[in-house]
């Protein structure tokens, strides 16, 4: 399965940072590249990017490579604003579908909006249809994911954070993976597979405020007795 993963804008361009300076692409392209991390851990799935960190690159150019490698979906990830570009109230999470309310990509669109809406606990401002360029001129289904207002303090502080980054790319690939039923690899087939023990203890609760600690930071940690 081809999957493109389409970090919307560039570092530079104009307007799209938040009140106090973050960058929109810094937000977007941190969400691609840890769904792409998760994503390789699935059997038959091909991560393409169509953004680049060194320039903006033009739309066309992204939609025109998304055809040509006849890619299965385009996933394009951003942050949202609203208003003139001060603070203001408005928040929550809007995933978008092309107009016409393409069958597949409605409902891929409305299985990650859920995933990102229980993943993150922000408001849900519904999967809506827009007549956006990513959208109209892909020919594979093609959903936008605008997750969170760069213009809200609150939405703001998170999107800049590693943890609220993962949870949204958490929710995509939960997403893609739920229905498109993708199976993990095994492990014989995971390349580069390192392990990493961080301690052993002769008493449980010490060994669970571990692997508490390790859990609120992001990191996956269980309990085996030898």
């Amino acid at each position: 399965m081809k999957i493109v993963l389409d970090a919307g804008h560039g570092y530079q361009t104009p307007g799209k940072r938040s009140p106090n300076g973050m960058r929109e692409f810094e937000f977007n392209r941190d969400v691609a590249n840890y769904t792409k991390q998760m994503l390789l851990n699935y059997e038959n799935v091909e991560i393409i990017f169509t953004h680049s960190d060194e320039r903006d690159v033009p739309l066309t150019e992204r939609t025109d490579q998304a055809n040509r490698l006849n890619v299965d979906i385009f996933i394009s990830i951003h942050a949202n604003a609203y208003g003139s570009g001060g603070w203001n109230s408005v928040n929550g999470i809007e995933t978008y579908v092309y107009t016409s309310r393409p069958k597949e990509a409605y409902e891929v669109a409305n299985v990650i909006h859920k995933n990102l809406i229980e993943k993150t606990g922000r408001t849900s401002r519904d999967v809506r249809a827009a007549n956006f360029h990513v959208l109209r001129e892909t020919k594979m289904t093609a959903i936008l994911c605008e997750c969170g207002f760069m213009t809200n303090k609150e939405e703001a502080a998170l999107l800049k954070t590693a943890v609220y980054r993962k949870s949204c790319a958490e929710a995509i690939v939960n997403g893609l993976v739920s229905y498109y039923r993708l199976m993990l690899k095994s492990v014989s087939n995971v390349t580069d597979l390192w392990m990493v023990q961080v301690g052993a203890f002769s008493k449980k609760e010490n060994a669970e405020k571990c692997a508490a600690m390790l859990k609120e930071k992001g990191f996956d940690a269980f309990l085996y007795k030898k």
